[in-house]
């Protein structure tokens, strides 16, 4: 928790990137969100044509070049490049040049990053040229950068951070985790500076098979790819893949304000637990998820009554979304009936690991536009699915404490609460 220390130091968030598939950058991102834009189409990076699955919410319009030569882009996963993107524009955001840092501000600033799949997409690569040729094609790199701890060191060696250089991946948690393990050495002391988030580029033959399999993937949608992803429609039939990096600078309280530094919100509330139940499904109760939820509101020193949003896990299957909603009701009690709340995944599919830092900024949006992000395609709820999802269109609001749910594979669940200054 972020506030069981005896000293702790407050966390703030100066700084953030966005590479989504509604479009590169943080203002593009929040505007298409307000809009109730979807990002899901046909899938166009391989051939899906013997596939049941034929969509997903691909980054479109990337600019490789700008973030690694030709010859590196041979050697590294698509994630490695996303989440450069994503941290060049949260520094820039934020003011910082890690370049003209002294060696010792180098060793206060550290990277944690959330992944689900990392490298696996690029691992698959790989393997197809090692056995089916040409293996002229396969990197050298390959191990290095097919383990998940290669992708922080990109970072941390593109930006010539020295502090820790750490990679979370709990499955959907993982960048929510991060974010909470990134402000903890803030907080204690061990770090003035993080980049910090969640990058996944999982959208690739063998894992679309693989989640396939799992039949937790619609199939019903294909000719109508932005209706596709719909949390608690009573229609909803599986997940849409996503992809896409969200990164955010996490500063010292008193740091920040020494240099000036304009402040997105604090981080003040952390909880995180296990169903222990199943390699891939929740316990019907919901109480595991709740008590995540509770943990992080006692960590903030805030009830149900001083929220003001919820971010969502929202995958569209038809039980994760029941269990959600009860989970809600357990920790928010009879606020959980009026509270807004809203499903990012409705507009960007599932990025996997770095669903809780999209959750984070779409709650960000809320905070500094005024107005909450609808959950789309919600035209008939799953009667068991009965809260204030704000259907469909943008709602105003004033957001100022909001709370982010996760929910995923293993029955890991964790929750966020970040504050408006």
């Amino acid at each position: 928790m972020l506030n069981q220390f005896k000293q702790p130091r407050r966390v703030v968030i100066t700084g953030m990137g966005c590479v989504t598939p509604l479009g590169i950058g943080r203002e593009v991102f929040w505007n298409a969100l307000i809009k109730g834009e979807s990002g899901v189409r046909q899938i166009d990076s391989f051939d899906v044509s013997a596939s049941p699955v034929k969509i997903a919410a691909q980054v479109q319009d990337f600019d490789w070049e700008a973030q690694l030569n030709p010859k590196d882009r041979k050697h590294v996963p698509r994630t490695v490049p996303l989440a450069l993107a994503a941290a060049r524009e949260a520094l820039a955001d934020t003011n910082l040049q890690p370049d003209e840092f002294s060696l010792e501000q180098r060793r206060s600033f550290g990277v944690v990053l959330g992944t689900g799949g990392g490298g696996l997409a690029f691992t698959e690569k790989q393997y197809a040229y090692w056995f089916n040729g040409p293996t002229a094609k396969a990197s050298v790199y390959t191990i290095p950068s097919s383990t998940h701890g290669g992708l922080s060191s990109e970072l941390s060696m593109a930006f010539g951070l020295r502090g820790l250089s750490h990679i979370v991946s709990t499955g959907c948690t993982s960048s929510t985790d991060a974010l909470a393990y990134a402000a903890q050495h803030i907080a204690l002391g061990r770090q003035d500076l993080m980049l910090a988030g969640g990058v996944d580029a999982p959208i690739a033959p063998g894992i679309l098979a693989g989640f396939n399999l799992m039949t937790v993937l619609t199939t019903d949608w294909n000719d109508e790819p932005a209706r596709a992803s719909r949390p608690f429609s009573l229609n909803r039939s599986g997940i849409v893949l996503g992809e896409g990096a969200w990164i955010y600078v996490l500063e010292e309280y008193a740091h920040a304000q020494d240099r000036g530094a304009k402040i997105y919100a604090e981080v003040t509330g952390y909880g995180a637990t296990c169903d222990a139940y199943h390699r891939v499904r929740l316990e019907e109760s919901g109480d595991e998820p709740a008590r995540a939820m509770k943990l992080a509101l006692e960590d903030a020193g805030r009830d149900a009554a001083e929220i003001d949003y919820v971010n969502l896990h929202g995958t569209s299957t038809v039980l994760n979304d029941r269990i959600e909603t009860s989970a809600l009701k357990i920790a928010l009690n009879g606020r959980a009936i009026t509270t807004p709340m809203s499903a990012t995944k409705s507009q960007i599919g599932h990025p996997q690991g770095a669903s809780g830092a999209a959750g984070i900024s779409a709650a960000l949006c809320a905070m500094h536009t005024g107005m909450i992000p609808p959950t789309i395609n919600l035209d008939e709820a799953d009667p068991a699915c009965d809260l204030d999802y704000v259907a469909n269109h943008a709602r105003k609001a004033d957001v100022r404490v909001a709370l982010c749910n996760c929910i995923g594979f293993g029955s890991k669940n964790s929750a966020l609460v970040i504050e408006k200054m």
